[in-house]
Protein backbone atom coordinates (compact mmCIF):
# COMPACT_ATOMS: atom_id res chain seq x y z
CA UNK A 1 0.00 0.00 0.00
CA UNK A 2 2.64 2.49 1.17
CA UNK A 3 5.10 1.84 -2.12
CA UNK A 4 1.41 2.02 -4.32
CA UNK A 5 1.11 5.55 -2.37
CA UNK A 6 4.84 6.72 -3.15
CA UNK A 7 3.98 6.00 -7.24
CA UNK A 8 0.75 8.26 -7.02
CA UNK A 9 2.97 10.84 -4.95
CA UNK A 10 5.35 10.68 -7.87
CA UNK A 11 3.29 10.81 -11.26
CA UNK A 12 1.51 13.50 -9.49
CA UNK A 13 4.72 15.13 -8.96
CA UNK A 14 5.96 14.21 -12.83
CA UNK A 15 2.41 16.04 -14.05
CA UNK A 16 3.47 19.13 -12.04
CA UNK A 17 6.73 20.13 -13.54
CA UNK A 18 5.00 20.65 -17.10
CA UNK A 19 1.42 21.46 -17.31
CA UNK A 20 1.47 22.25 -20.58
CA UNK A 21 0.91 20.29 -23.69
CA UNK A 22 1.29 20.50 -27.88
CA UNK A 23 -2.25 20.51 -29.14
CA UNK A 24 -1.74 20.48 -32.69
CA UNK A 25 1.31 21.45 -34.76
CA UNK A 26 2.09 22.18 -37.91
CA UNK A 27 5.17 22.80 -40.62
CA UNK A 28 5.06 24.16 -43.84
CA UNK A 29 5.26 21.44 -46.55
CA UNK A 30 8.03 23.88 -48.48
CA UNK A 31 10.06 24.65 -45.28
CA UNK A 32 14.09 23.47 -45.27
CA UNK A 33 15.69 23.55 -42.64
CA UNK A 34 18.09 27.38 -42.49
CA UNK A 35 20.39 28.73 -40.36
CA UNK A 36 19.14 32.05 -39.33
CA UNK A 37 21.61 34.97 -37.88
CA UNK A 38 19.51 35.99 -35.56
CA UNK A 39 15.95 34.75 -34.24
CA UNK A 40 13.82 37.08 -31.77
CA UNK A 41 11.03 35.59 -29.31
CA UNK A 42 8.63 37.96 -29.73
CA UNK A 43 5.36 37.65 -27.03
CA UNK A 44 2.29 39.16 -27.68
CA UNK A 45 0.78 39.31 -23.93
CA UNK A 46 -1.71 41.62 -22.27
CA UNK A 47 0.33 44.81 -20.37
CA UNK A 48 -1.11 43.46 -17.13
CA UNK A 49 0.45 40.63 -17.50
CA UNK A 50 4.10 42.02 -18.48
CA UNK A 51 5.93 39.76 -16.37
CA UNK A 52 5.10 36.64 -18.26
CA UNK A 53 5.92 38.00 -21.39
CA UNK A 54 9.23 38.77 -19.79
CA UNK A 55 9.53 35.36 -18.75
CA UNK A 56 8.04 33.18 -21.75
CA UNK A 57 10.22 35.45 -24.19
CA UNK A 58 13.53 35.02 -21.72
CA UNK A 59 12.92 30.96 -21.50
CA UNK A 60 12.23 30.48 -24.70
CA UNK A 61 15.44 32.26 -25.93
CA UNK A 62 16.87 30.48 -23.38
CA UNK A 63 16.02 27.36 -24.84
CA UNK A 64 17.02 27.73 -28.38
CA UNK A 65 20.31 29.33 -27.18
CA UNK A 66 21.18 25.71 -25.07
CA UNK A 67 20.37 24.15 -28.35
CA UNK A 68 23.02 26.15 -30.55
CA UNK A 69 20.63 28.78 -32.16
CA UNK A 70 20.89 32.10 -31.94
CA UNK A 71 18.13 33.61 -30.58
CA UNK A 72 17.24 36.88 -28.42
CA UNK A 73 14.46 37.43 -26.68
CA UNK A 74 11.89 41.10 -27.34
CA UNK A 75 12.28 41.95 -23.52
CA UNK A 76 15.97 42.76 -24.23
CA UNK A 77 16.33 43.77 -27.64
CA UNK A 78 13.51 46.46 -27.81
CA UNK A 79 10.97 48.22 -26.10
CA UNK A 80 7.56 46.40 -25.15
CA UNK A 81 6.01 49.06 -27.74
CA UNK A 82 8.26 49.33 -30.56
CA UNK A 83 6.51 48.18 -33.41
CA UNK A 84 3.45 49.64 -32.11
CA UNK A 85 1.82 52.28 -34.84
CA UNK A 86 4.84 50.83 -37.57
CA UNK A 87 3.83 49.82 -41.30
CA UNK A 88 5.00 46.54 -42.47
CA UNK A 89 8.05 47.77 -44.04
CA UNK A 90 8.82 49.75 -41.26
CA UNK A 91 8.43 46.52 -39.00
CA UNK A 92 10.54 44.70 -41.26
CA UNK A 93 13.05 47.20 -41.93
CA UNK A 94 13.89 47.85 -38.09
CA UNK A 95 14.38 43.99 -37.53
CA UNK A 96 16.71 43.69 -40.47
CA UNK A 97 18.74 46.46 -38.98
CA UNK A 98 19.37 44.29 -35.82
CA UNK A 99 20.37 41.30 -38.24
CA UNK A 100 17.24 39.62 -37.21
CA UNK A 101 16.44 37.11 -40.09
CA UNK A 102 13.60 35.24 -37.95
CA UNK A 103 10.81 35.33 -35.85
CA UNK A 104 9.09 32.91 -33.15
CA UNK A 105 5.88 34.77 -31.72
CA UNK A 106 4.47 33.63 -28.53
CA UNK A 107 0.59 34.24 -28.57
CA UNK A 108 -1.46 34.31 -25.79
CA UNK A 109 -4.89 33.53 -27.34
CA UNK A 110 -6.76 33.01 -24.05
CA UNK A 111 -6.40 32.35 -20.64
CA UNK A 112 -9.54 31.61 -18.50
CA UNK A 113 -10.09 30.46 -14.56
CA UNK A 114 -12.43 28.57 -13.46
CA UNK A 115 -13.90 27.88 -9.83
CA UNK A 116 -14.38 24.08 -8.87
CA UNK A 117 -16.06 21.87 -5.95
CA UNK A 118 -13.77 19.64 -3.52
CA UNK A 119 -15.47 17.29 -1.80
CA UNK A 120 -14.70 17.29 2.39
CA UNK A 121 -13.41 13.19 1.99
CA UNK A 122 -12.02 12.12 -1.42
CA UNK A 123 -9.94 9.46 -0.13
CA UNK A 124 -11.14 5.89 -0.50
CA UNK A 125 -10.95 3.60 2.79
CA UNK A 126 -11.29 -0.12 1.59
CA UNK A 127 -14.31 -2.29 3.90
CA UNK A 128 -11.82 -4.67 5.50
CA UNK A 129 -10.30 -2.29 7.81
CA UNK A 130 -13.56 -1.32 9.35
CA UNK A 131 -16.31 -3.79 8.13
CA UNK A 132 -16.10 -5.67 11.29
CA UNK A 133 -17.12 -2.96 13.94
CA UNK A 134 -19.86 -0.36 13.90
CA UNK A 135 -18.35 2.07 14.86
CA UNK A 136 -15.57 2.20 13.03
CA UNK A 137 -17.88 1.90 9.95
CA UNK A 138 -20.16 4.66 10.72
CA UNK A 139 -17.32 7.39 12.16
CA UNK A 140 -15.72 6.88 8.99
CA UNK A 141 -18.35 7.15 6.89
CA UNK A 142 -19.86 10.67 9.17
CA UNK A 143 -16.61 12.11 8.56
CA UNK A 144 -16.72 11.44 4.65
CA UNK A 145 -20.38 12.30 4.33
CA UNK A 146 -20.42 15.91 6.47
CA UNK A 147 -17.06 16.96 5.76
CA UNK A 148 -17.50 20.73 4.56
CA UNK A 149 -15.86 20.90 1.33
CA UNK A 150 -14.30 23.52 -0.20
CA UNK A 151 -13.91 25.77 -3.78
CA UNK A 152 -10.46 25.98 -5.59
CA UNK A 153 -10.05 27.82 -8.81
CA UNK A 154 -7.79 26.81 -11.82
CA UNK A 155 -6.19 28.72 -14.80
CA UNK A 156 -6.01 27.57 -18.27
CA UNK A 157 -3.86 29.11 -21.04
CA UNK A 158 -4.18 28.59 -24.43
CA UNK A 159 -1.10 29.58 -26.56
CA UNK A 160 0.11 29.99 -29.99
CA UNK A 161 3.84 29.95 -31.41
CA UNK A 162 4.53 30.82 -34.86
CA UNK A 163 7.99 30.89 -36.73
CA UNK A 164 8.40 33.45 -39.74
CA UNK A 165 10.99 33.65 -42.41
CA UNK A 166 11.71 37.31 -41.85
CA UNK A 167 13.35 37.47 -45.87
CA UNK A 168 10.40 35.76 -47.50
CA UNK A 169 7.53 36.96 -44.77
CA UNK A 170 6.77 33.07 -45.02
CA UNK A 171 4.98 30.77 -41.83
CA UNK A 172 6.92 27.94 -41.24
CA UNK A 173 5.61 26.52 -38.40
CA UNK A 174 3.07 26.79 -36.06
CA UNK A 175 1.93 25.34 -32.47
CA UNK A 176 -0.82 25.29 -30.39
CA UNK A 177 -0.66 24.83 -26.59
CA UNK A 178 -2.77 24.61 -23.86
CA UNK A 179 -1.22 25.22 -20.29
CA UNK A 180 -3.09 23.92 -17.17
CA UNK A 181 -2.85 25.69 -13.66
CA UNK A 182 1.15 25.70 -13.68
CA UNK A 183 2.48 26.42 -10.02
CA UNK A 184 4.51 29.45 -11.08
CA UNK A 185 5.31 31.98 -13.86
CA UNK A 186 8.62 30.19 -13.79
CA UNK A 187 7.57 26.49 -14.50
CA UNK A 188 4.62 27.61 -16.96
CA UNK A 189 7.22 29.33 -18.71
CA UNK A 190 10.01 26.41 -18.46
CA UNK A 191 7.65 23.86 -19.69
CA UNK A 192 6.62 25.94 -22.59
CA UNK A 193 9.76 27.09 -23.75
CA UNK A 194 11.20 22.83 -23.84
CA UNK A 195 7.67 21.77 -25.56
CA UNK A 196 8.11 24.82 -28.05
CA UNK A 197 11.52 24.46 -29.31
CA UNK A 198 11.54 20.48 -28.68
CA UNK A 199 8.84 20.46 -31.63
CA UNK A 200 11.27 22.94 -33.90
CA UNK A 201 14.12 20.97 -33.87
CA UNK A 202 11.53 17.90 -34.43
CA UNK A 203 10.78 19.54 -37.58
CA UNK A 204 13.34 20.23 -38.59
CA UNK A 205 13.31 24.22 -39.07
CA UNK A 206 16.23 25.64 -37.82
CA UNK A 207 20.13 24.66 -38.38
CA UNK A 208 22.02 24.77 -35.48
CA UNK A 209 25.28 27.35 -34.85
CA UNK A 210 27.66 25.21 -33.37
CA UNK A 211 30.15 28.62 -32.40
CA UNK A 212 26.95 29.92 -30.55
CA UNK A 213 26.18 27.00 -28.36
CA UNK A 214 29.91 26.55 -27.26
CA UNK A 215 29.48 30.47 -26.57
CA UNK A 216 26.17 29.61 -24.62
CA UNK A 217 28.53 26.82 -22.19
CA UNK A 218 31.05 28.91 -21.85
CA UNK A 219 28.81 31.92 -21.07
CA UNK A 220 27.21 29.79 -18.09
CA UNK A 221 29.68 27.90 -16.65
CA UNK A 222 31.56 30.65 -15.95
Amino acid sequence: MKQFGYLVVSYLLLLSCNSSKITSSWKAENAEPKKYKKVLVLGLIKDNDRSLREKMEAQVSDNLKQHGFNAVCACDEFDPKVFENLTENEAIEKLRNSDIDGVLTIVLLDKTRERYYVPGRIMYTPYFIYRNHFWGYYSTMYGRIYSPGYYEERTKYFWESNFYDINSSQLLFSAQTRSFDPSSKESLSRGYGNLIVNDIIKKDILIQTSITKEKYNEENNQ
